[in-house]
């Protein structure tokens, strides 16, 4: 299990510990406050769109910063010819 954790890309697991993250705290909303009942259907939606869309996000945004992260290590800077 570790060793398939440590073959994902870095993007892939802030979006999986992130959309867990998002997942576990839309079920603590749905039970603790008054936003829906506390059905299996609510709980199941919940999962899916709050951990689903927390995880999509992450995943797109830190996939933006490592592919800029790496264009700007392998181009050299612009130099100026006067």
């Amino acid at each position: 299990m570790i060793q398939r954790w440590k073959k994902l890309g870095g993007p892939i697991q802030i979006g999986l510990v992130l959309g867990l993250i998002g997942a576990l705290l839309t079920v603590i909303g749905i039970l603790m406050g008054n936003l829906a009942p506390p059905t299996a259907r609510s709980i199941i939606l919940g999962i899916v769109l709050g951990g689903g869309s927390w995880g999509v996000v992450s995943w797109a945004i830190a996939a933006v910063a490592a592919d800029t992260a790496d264009e700007s290590d392998t181009q050299p800077a612009a130099e100026e010819e006067e």
